[in-house]
């Protein structure tokens, strides 16, 4: 038998994907199988089955000639089959972001600077805030400034403007930077596994104004953050990455803020780098992190 011509490497495309279904026998062995078939080369797999959710999980990155019309329509029978819901993309491509702020401005600064330094892949194209006080960062970045101010008279109007500069600059994924607005659930169901928030790790035991303040008065010696997927529940949204710092007695409140707001960039960067890579799949109200 001939041996196969080896693939052309200056018109591949690499490729990630995303897939989930019921668990079952033979699932690694076709997802391979059919990307061997139209050529591809596995450069990463991972996977992961749940005994508790009976639910399978894989991300497989693959370098591929055939285009996506191809591999979808291939994919579409292991649909059928094993009842997979999946996503493609091109990997590495950056995901067309919008930040949301208020006034702190360190996420939102080590989100554009990791974007420009460190290839995170994201293209932040709008910075949205209730507040003009990021006006002058995003600028600096070259990031369009929207001043959407919200009351709770104007709650619902600001909310439709949201949605409207999604809609219009095709947003992917919205990253609530210290943004401090509840939203509503219906835009947290409009835009349900598409947008991350980062808070302190306090929560529930410090709530309200100065968390950091009254942490130091209970001489806390963890202090954290969180990122994770916002839903209805406040703050209770599905978690993609946790961060902490050991503090003791000797640190003020201001170590502390400052302690804090590092890990909450550390935290968002990671779950923002994760989601744009395709890294994290949700499996009811947890997440699985091929990190």
């Amino acid at each position: 038998m001939p041996l196969a011509e080896p693939l052309p490497t200056d018109d591949a495309t690499h490729w990630v994907l995303t897939l989930s279904c019921p668990d079952r026998p033979g699932i690694v062995h076709a997802v391979a199988g059919l990307l061997a078939e139209h050529g591809g080369n596995i450069t990463e797999s991972q996977q992961f089955g749940n005994p508790l959710s009976g639910l399978f999980f894989m991300r497989v990155q693959v370098t591929a000639s055939v285009g996506r019309p191809v591999l979808e329509a291939a994919l579409e029978g292991l649909t059928k089959e094993f009842g997979l819901t999946w996503s493609l993309d091109v990997a590495g491509r950056p995901v067309r972001t919008l930040v949301m702020g208020s006034t702190a401005a360190h996420c939102l600064n080590d989100l554009a600077f990791r974007q420009r330094s460190e290839n995170l892949p994201v293209e932040l194209v709008a910075v949205v805030s209730n507040h003009t006080a990021l006006e002058p960062l995003a600028d600096f970045y070259g990031i369009p400034f929207h001043h959407v101010p919200v009351t709770t008279a104007t709650k619902a109007d600001a909310e439709a403007r949201l949605l409207a500069l999604v809609e219009e600059l095709d947003v992917e994924l919205v990253v609530l930077a210290r943004y401090m607005q509840i939203l509503s659930d219906d835009l947290c169901r409009a835009l349900s596994g598409r947008v991350i928030n980062i808070h302190h790790s306090f929560l529930p035991s410090f709530k309200g104004a100065r968390p950091y303040a009254q942490a130091h008065e209970r001489g806390v010696k963890l202090i954290g953050a969180t990122a994770h997927y916002v839903t209805g529940d406040l703050d209770e949204g599905p978690i993609i990455e946790q961060d902490v710092e050991r503090v003791d007695h000797s640190r003020s409140v201001e170590n502390l803020v400052a302690l804090g707001q590092d890990v909450e960039r550390r935290a968002l960067a990671r779950a923002v780098r994760w989601h744009a890579e395709h890294r994290v799949l949700l499996d009811g109200h947890r997440t699985i992190v091929f990190r």
